[in-house]
């Protein structure tokens, strides 16, 4: 076979969202936000000598870097999209990103519970206007930043191909169209978690402030000192859950979890016609909104593994078929 025959079998494992660059765009807008207002934080704090500037200077720091990692994870997955030692592709780099801004969300959780607790049991004095001022600062920054990253559940369509072999290891590839949606998806296995990881960031900060601005009034209005500690604790529980959803979704891509349940079903109910049976099925996410499957298919009157391909053409979001079709023997 001439290599020009070869190409039209021949695809690539490009698996990014459909907005991956604008989402990179994004990312990297809010990582320059976040430096810029850490940086003023930690310079009006050192010339004026305050504390609460200083200290949420390096918090933002902490949060710079989570979305630098966010941001990296995207260069890095558009610039080895070509890269052969990457066997589906770098789509799921993303999730590897989320999963560790999360375990730093997680770690952010616990300093604030720790910090709220020292803080109930030794009360520290509190400059109250100049708190405030602060925290509404750093909210406003958190708007602007979650309206950048506002896009965090967007849906990315498949631009895939299909891999299919039978026992004697012949080879069929074809190109599905993925323009029809099937409306058996479930919506949550379009997420772009590292893009959701950077937007709960800053949301997490910005549900820090609000917490923060309203006991600090409270406390200025009424004495009472322990409600700044105790609305800390209960942010730290927020941002705990926050990062444990997080956690696991991310990791549920990475461990290849079984990825939809519903669609799972309308392969098999696709299949299974005649004596076809489906013996066995693997699907798992390789990609935001992008699907693998490698499955098995019993007959007695056993078809051409581009019969069974067809059969699931429209299906959105499954980019890589792999079909083996057995003659059952009985």
């Amino acid at each position: 076979m001439h290599s020009h025959s070869i190409e039209q079998w021949t695809h690539d494992h490009a698996f990014l969202g459909d907005k991956h660059e604008e989402n990179e765009r994004r990312t990297w807008l809010v990582v320059v936000l976040t430096l810029v207002m850490m940086a003023g934080e930690i310079v009006a704090g050192s010339l004026f000598g305050s504390m609460a500037l200083l200290a949420d200077g390096w918090h933002m720091g902490t949060h710079a870097a989570a979305l630098g990692i966010a941001a990296f994870a995207y260069r890095f997955a558009r610039r080895h999209l070509g890269n052969a030692h990457f066997t589906f592709g770098t789509g799921k780099f993303g999730d590897l990103a989320a999963f560790s801004s999360a375990i730093i969300l997680g770690l952010i959780a616990v300093e604030i519970a720790y910090e709220s607790v020292l803080r109930l049991f030794t009360p520290v004095p509190i400059d109250y206007r100049e708190a405030i001022a602060v925290a509404a600062l750093g909210l406003c920054v958190n708007l602007a930043s979650a309206w950048l990253l506002r896009d965090s559940h967007d849906h990315h369509h498949g631009h895939g191909h299909d891999h299919a072999h039978d026992d004697h290891d012949e080879h069929d590839h074809d190109d599905h169209d993925h323009d029809h949606h099937d409306h058996h998806h479930h919506h949550d296995h379009h997420h772009d978690n590292n893009l959701r990881a950077a937007y709960i960031h800053v949301m997490a900060d910005a549900a820090t402030s609000v917490l923060a601005i309203g006991a600090l009034v409270v406390a200025m209005s009424s004495g009472w000192a322990w409600a700044d500690p105790a609305v800390g604790l209960v942010g730290s529980a927020v941002i705990a859950s926050w990062a444990f959803g997080l956690i696991k979704s991310s990791g549920a891509v990475l461990l290849d979890v079984r990825a939809d349940e519903k669609l799972e079903r309308v392969i098999r109910a696709r299949l299974e016609a005649g004596d076809d049976r489906v013996t066995d099925l693997h699907l798992w996410q390789v990609g935001p909104g992008h699907f693998a499957v490698l499955l098995s298919v019993v007959s007695d009157t056993p078809k051409q593994p581009s019969v069974y391909k067809r059969r699931l053409a429209g299906l959105k979001g499954l980019s890589h078929v792999t079909v083996e079709v057995e003659t059952c023997p009985h």
